[in-house]
């Protein structure tokens, strides 16, 4: 199975670095196919993983040449707005969906939703970051950091990674228990992205 829908942004976007502080942008940065972001998590009986079947991301920066700033370790002001439709949540198995989206309180908050306030970046070997933003995830809104690498991609595309534990109490949401309670999901999922950044208009990734 695979892990909830949380971060992503999470983490998606999370992720999807290119912005401090708010701005009006004259470029914009959308996902490309390939993208992904997914989850995992333990519990008594196996380790379980889920995936974010669609990601509603809006990147805007202040500098069209945002790729190649980042890239080069220079900041550069921007917004980052990442959606996750629980409902899209995905762990390959009926019952673990319905288990998720249960504890997701997905019929009172359809959306997760991340947001970036600002960010750290530090060119050595490789350019790595410091992502900090904010989390919605079921009603609850929490501050968040998430650690990230950035690297050139494919046709001047750029591709930043990266993994954060999210502790599923912490939003006030009880781990799922299955099996007539013999398998009791562990507290913390550690989300995982891998997302493919290139120039132009924001887009569902589905």
């Amino acid at each position: 199975m695979r892990a909830p829908h949380s971060h992503l942004a999470l983490l998606t976007a999370v992720i999807t670095l290119i912005a401090a502080t708010p701005a009006t942008i004259p470029g914009t940065l959308s996902l490309r196919e390939g993208s992904r972001l997914w989850f995992e998590g333990t519990s008594t009986v196996r380790s379980w993983n889920c995936s974010a079947d669609r990601i509603d991301a809006k990147l805007s920066a202040a500098d069209e040449g945002v790729i190649a700033s980042v890239l080069d370790g220079k900041k550069v002001a921007g917004q980052v707005q990442v959606d996750f439709p629980v409902q899209k949540l995905e762990c390959k198995n009926g019952t673990m969906n319905e288990h998720m989206l249960k504890a997701l309180k997905a019929k009172e908050f359809a959306t997760i939703h991340f947001s970036l306030d600002s960010y750290d970046l530090a060119r050595g070997e490789s350019v790595t970051g410091t992502l900090q933003g904010t989390l919605q995830l079921a009603g609850q809104t929490l501050p968040i950091s998430i650690p990230a690498q950035f690297a050139p991609a494919a046709d001047g595309a750029m591709r930043v990674t990266g993994k954060v534990p999210v502790k599923m109490t912490d939003w006030g949401i009880k781990p799922p228990t299955l099996m007539l309670g013999a398998m009791k999901v562990g507290p913390v999922v550690t989300v995982h992205f891998d997302l493919l950044l290139q120039k132009g208009s924001a887009v569902a990734l589905n």
